[in-house]
């Protein structure tokens, strides 16, 4: 998989599970019934928790700027700015090319570099470790409880 796959696939899942989360505060606070809160919650925050970590990681391998890192991240906290996001770094070339530090690619430079050369050395396995590492933050979120309203 691509870095312009990856991102591009995250980005659409995002912005679909912000609908699912839209349609469940609607059946929520205007129909009354919290059946699909929990369900369409647990997904869009799985999503969005996957979303971020692919915005840094292919940032990392194309060379974003730490304000386009950023700007990524805070895509997915606004409904479906995931997509003009992706759709502009895809338009300027911010999503061409392969895994740069892949085994035969260049020289990792950094912490971050050297952490993601060593994710693509092993692809399954970091892949599986990426997915638990997503699952425990988002069991803490869950045991810590939804954001509480101000009123």
């Amino acid at each position: 998989m691509t870095p312009r796959k990856l991102f591009r696939s995250l980005a659409f899942a995002e912005a679909v599970t912000w609908t699912l989360l839209l349609a469940a505060m609607f059946t929520k606070y205007v129909l009354g019934n919290e059946t699909f809160m929990p369900i369409a919650g647990g997904v869009h925050g799985f999503v969005f928790l996957s979303y971020a970590a692919s915005t840094v990681f292919v940032g990392v391998n194309q060379k974003w700027a730490v304000p386009t890192i950023f700007l990524g991240l805070v895509t997915a906290v606004i409904p479906y700015t995931t997509i003009p996001f992706e759709r502009t770094m895809d338009r300027r070339g911010k999503l061409d090319g392969g895994w740069r530090l892949a085994p035969g690619g260049e020289a990792p430079a950094g912490p971050a570099e050297k952490v993601q050369a060593m994710v693509l050395r092993r692809p399954a396995l970091s892949a599986a470790a990426a997915l638990v590492a997503i699952a425990v933050v988002f069991c803490v979120l869950l045991v810590i409880g939804p954001p509480v309203s101000v009123s």
